[in-house]
């Protein structure tokens, strides 16, 4: 399980603050080169020709597509929440397919540190504050009828404001889990099927062509399928998150 342990760079494994270490991580590097490149990609993306190239192209669907989804899931109110919806979407996709390389940058293997909850809880909890804060922004203590559905009958308001409650309150940690489940997931399975290829070439050619041939090609289909995997992960996370807000504002 090495590809998932954070370790210390740069010599930083000393550093604390009020006795708290804030070493600085594989999982921070990789975070920090996600954003850069999310920035990049969106600064080649910001020329505003009249005649837009492939990577403006790229870039203006890809904020076409956040922008039409929150239309559709929360309607008109969903365009403040474009910026957002956007960028958490780019960062974790970004993030899952950065985490895939095979080769290492400045002498770091690849970091997938969407594979760790307390990312993807972080990143969960933002987004769930954010439907609170509108929430009982917008309408105040009329927030608390999301947890009675209309038409509820009168005999059963003891028992279905609880579980709507709990249904709720567990949204954050299913939305984190989801994410983290995949990636780790995916990772742990290429790491078995490269070790059959290994162990297989290092046993003998017979065991080679048997056992490590079949799984070398079965680990190319796996990449492409993470390849897959990482842009749903992406997708449903922003799915979710854009259902959620639409909860907060349109409260019926």
């Amino acid at each position: 399980m090495h590809q998932f342990t954070i370790e210390p760079l740069f010599g930083t494994d000393h550093w604390a603050i009020a006795g708290h270490n804030i070493a600085f991580t594989n999982s921070a590097l990789w975070m920090a080169i996600t954003a850069v490149v999310l920035w990049l990609f969106m600064l080649g993306g910001m020329k505003r020709a009249l005649v837009p190239g492939r990577w403006q192209m790229a870039v203006e669907s890809m904020t076409g597509f956040i922008d039409g989804m929150l239309s559709a899931n929360v309607g008109p109110a969903g365009k403040k929440y474009v910026p957002y919806i956007f960028s958490i979407f780019m960062f974790i996709l970004f993030a899952n397919l950065l985490g895939l390389l095979p080769l290492g940058l400045i002498g770091v293997h690849p970091f997938t540190f969407t594979s760790h909850f307390t990312v993807t809880g972080v990143l969960a909890i933002l987004s769930f504050s954010i439907v609170l804060i509108v929430g009982f922004w917008r309408h105040g203590l009329h927030f608390f009828s999301l947890f009675v559905p209309h038409g509820t009958p009168w005999w059963l308001l003891w028992l279905i404001p609880f579980i709507e409650l709990v249904s709720f309150m567990v949204r954050p940690f299913s939305l984190a889990l989801r994410l983290f489940v995949a990636m780790m997931a995916g990772h742990v399975l290429l790491e078995v099927l490269s070790s059959f290829v290994i162990n297989s070439t290092n046993a003998g050619a017979g065991f080679g062509l048997a056992i490590g041939v079949p799984s070398f090609i079965l680990m190319i289909a796996i990449c492409a399928l993470e390849m897959l995997v990482a842009a749903i992960q992406a997708y449903v996370f922003a799915l979710l998150t854009s259902l959620y807000i639409n909860d907060a504002e349109n409260l019926h």
